[in-house]
C-alpha cells in the first residue's frame, strides 16, 4: 500500500561523491532545488539551461550555501535540436561519464507557439527536446555503471490524451492545458518504453516523477479561467519547491528504486515521495511504442 512506504527525506539521499549529473532547467524552481541538493550530497552537477545568465546566478547561489559545491553552467535550449547537438558535443568533450540525467525543464500552459524546428512548443520542449537529449547521451549513460534517467511529469498527465493524428495542434483549436497534459503524458510513455527497451538486466534505469503542487513560477503566465484558478489556489495548497523536488530526487538516488517506477507526493499533491501508479493511458505500451517511433522520426535521433 502507498501509505506503508518508507518515508524518504533529504537526509536519506546517499552521498553522491564521484557522480556526475545533468539537470535541465536548473536555474529556478524544482530544477534549482534538485541541482542544489545533488551538489550538496557531493555530485558534480551541470546546470543545463536556456538562460545562461540566470543559470550562472543559480550556480553562484548554490556555491554561496556550499563553497565546495561542484557545479557548472552549460547553455541548452530544448526548443532547438541544433542547440541540443551543440550541448551534447560540448558535454562529451569535457566528461567521460554520466550517472544522472534529470529531464526536468518544462513549460506549462503557455500561449501557442512553435520551436525552432516547428514543433508545438510544449510537446517540443517537454518531450521531444528531452527525447533527443537522452538519445544522444545514451551511449555515455550505458557506459556508466548504475546510471539513471529521470523525467519530470505531472499529475496533469491523467487528463492527457495523445492525439497522434494532430500532435502539433495544426488542425484542432489550440488548448494550452490540453497541450500541456499531452506533453506530460508523453513524458511517462517515454519512460515506459525506455524502461522496456533497457530491459531488466540493464544497469541503467529509467524512472519518472511529479512534484504535486509546488511553490514555483511554473504556470504563472497561464491564461483563462483554469490559469486564474491555478494562480489563486496554488499558493494556498502548495508545498515548497524543495518538497516538490523530492519525488525526482528519490527516483534519482534511492538505492531501492526500480526501473519504470513513478514517484509523486504521498497525498497526491503534497507530502513525502512515494511510488505512484500512472494513469491507464500512461501504461499503454502500444501508444508508448508509437510515440517512440514518431519521436525518432521528428527529431532524427534514434534511441536504443
Amino acid at each position: 500500500m502507498i501509505f506503508m512506504q518508507q518515508r524518504f527525506t533529504e537526509a536519506d539521499i546517499p552521498i553522491l561523491a564521484g557522480k556526475t549529473a545533468i539537470v535541465t532547467g536548473a536555474n529556478s524552481g524544482l530544477g534549482f532545488e534538485i541541482a542544489k541538493t545533488l551538489a550538496n550530497r557531493g555530485a558534480r552537477v551541470v546546470l543545463a539551461c536556456r538562460d545562461e545568465s540566470k543559470a550562472k546566478t543559480a550556480a553562484d547561489e548554490i556555491r554561496k550555501g556550499n563553497p565546495s559545491a561542484d557545479v557548472m553552467v552549460r547553455s541548452l535550449d530544448l526548443a532547438s535540436l541544433a542547440s541540443i547537438d551543440t550541448y551534447v558535443a560540448q558535454f562529451l568533450t569535457a566528461e567521460t561519464k554520466l550517472d544522472l540525467l534529470i529531464n526536468n525543464a518544462g513549460l506549462m500552459a503557455i500561449d501557442e507557439s512553435r520551436t525552432v524546428d516547428g514543433f508545438e512548443m510544449q510537446l517540443g520542449v517537454n518531450h521531444l527536446g528531452h527525447f533527443a537529449l537522452t538519445a544522444m547521451l545514451m551511449p555515455v549513460l550505458l557506459s556508466t555503471p548504475q546510471s539513471r534517467v529521470v523525467s519530470m511529469s505531472s499529475s496533469a498527465h491523467r487528463k492527457g490524451k495523445m492525439d497522434f493524428d494532430d500532435l502539433m495542434f495544426e488542425r484542432r483549436p489550440y488548448s494550452r492545458w490540453s497541450a500541456y497534459a499531452q506533453s506530460k503524458l508523453a513524458n511517462l510513455l517515454f519512460i515506459l518504453e525506455l524502461n522496456r527497451r533497457l530491459g531488466a538486466s540493464s544497469q541503467t534505469k529509467a524512472l519518472a516523477a511529479h512534484p504535486g503542487v509546488a511553490n514555483t513560477n511554473l504556470g504563472q503566465n497561464a491564461g483563462g479561467i483554469i490559469g486564474f484558478g491555478f494562480r489563486i489556489s496554488a499558493p494556498l495548497i502548495a508545498h515548497s519547491a524543495l518538497k516538490g523536488a523530492m519525488p525526482a530526487l528519490r527516483a534519482a538516488s534511492d538505492p531501492d528504486a526500480k526501473g519504470g517506477q513513478f514517484y509523486g507526493p504521498r497525498y497526491m499533491m503534497v507530502g513525502s515521495p512515494v511510488v505512484e501508479t500512472p494513469s491507464l493511458q500512461a501504461r499503454n505500451l502500444e501508444d508508448a511504442q508509437r510515440l517512440w517511433k514518431i519521436s525518432e522520426e521528428l527529431t532524427g535521433k534514434h534511441l536504443l
